[in-house]
């Protein structure tokens, strides 16, 4: 029988350690941690202003949604950051971009695939609008303020069900194949069988990570400065989570599971 890496099951309790974790580690490296966000809040900014000029602000919640499809790849750079505080280093902000620069290949199918799976969950949520809510001029009532009318409450909430199906299987496939990549633990197959089998091991602990995980991001993106916090925070969280399912002590073994 083949075997695969090994996963330990951790208890829901082990995600407030996680944070705590994110939390001092971006205090050790709050300026790289928030140069690097910044990437993404400018992104974010101009997105934003895209969907207001255009008059389809509520596709703003679809767009914040939809960056959790395709940040795991992404956060390397928040990796490298963490691994340079954990050693005692002070990091700067020219080691997140190297190593993101460096990403082995297989990450970037990582990320192509995500890609993808973005833009058919955005293609999706436009057919969905145009048919519930159509044409009407719809721009925020005030920075990133969506004008809650009936019909734009419907489409949030049935793209939001749509969008949570695709988010977990995205959530399954990069959660932990991503880290697992970056580290050269697995190749591209084998990290994405590890990080399956260890969030569908870990099924509860998954859904409530990979739920905080969208509101606050959501929240953040529709707050934008704030992301250049939350998303750090959350980045190096997520990396600890990985290291307490994967830990370097943890061998192949036949079912892929490795109880702590």
């Amino acid at each position: 029988m083949a075997t695969g890496i090994g996963y330990r099951r951790q208890p829901v309790s082990k995600l407030r350690e996680v944070l705590r974790w994110g939390w001092e580690t971006f205090r050790e490296a709050p300026g790289p941690s928030m140069g690097y966000a910044g990437i993404f809040v400018v992104i974010g900014m101009i997105v934003l202003t895209a969907l207001g000029w255009l008059g389809i602000s509520p596709m703003l919640l679809p767009f914040a949604g939809g960056f959790m499809l395709v940040a795991p790849p992404l956060l390397v750079g928040f990796f490298r950051l963490a691994d340079l505080v954990a050693a005692g280093e002070s990091p700067g902000l020219a080691e997140a971009y190297r190593a993101f620069a460096g990403a082995p290949l297989a990450l970037w199918v990582v990320a192509f695939v995500c890609a993808f799976l973005f833009l058919v969950w955005i293609t999706d949520a436009g057919v969905l609008y145009s048919f519930m809510i159509g044409g009407v001029d719809l721009p925020y009532e005030l920075p990133w303020i969506i004008r809650l009318r009936q019909e734009v409450v419907a489409f949030e909430f049935w793209a939001s069900l749509m969008g949570s199906v695709l988010a977990f299987i995205i959530f399954c496939i990069s959660a932990f194949s991503v880290p697992l990549l970056y580290q050269g633990r697995a190749d591209l197959v084998g990290s994405i069988s590890a990080s399956v089998r260890a969030a569908v091991g870990n099924f509860v602990l998954s859904i409530l990570w990979g739920s905080l995980l969208t509101v606050v991001v959501v929240i953040s993106i529709v707050l934008l400065p704030l992301l250049l916090v939350s998303l750090p925070v959350l980045a190096y969280a997520s990396y600890a989570l990985y290291r307490e399912l994967f830990p370097p002590a943890a061998r192949p073994s036949p079912t892929g599971v490795e109880e702590g």
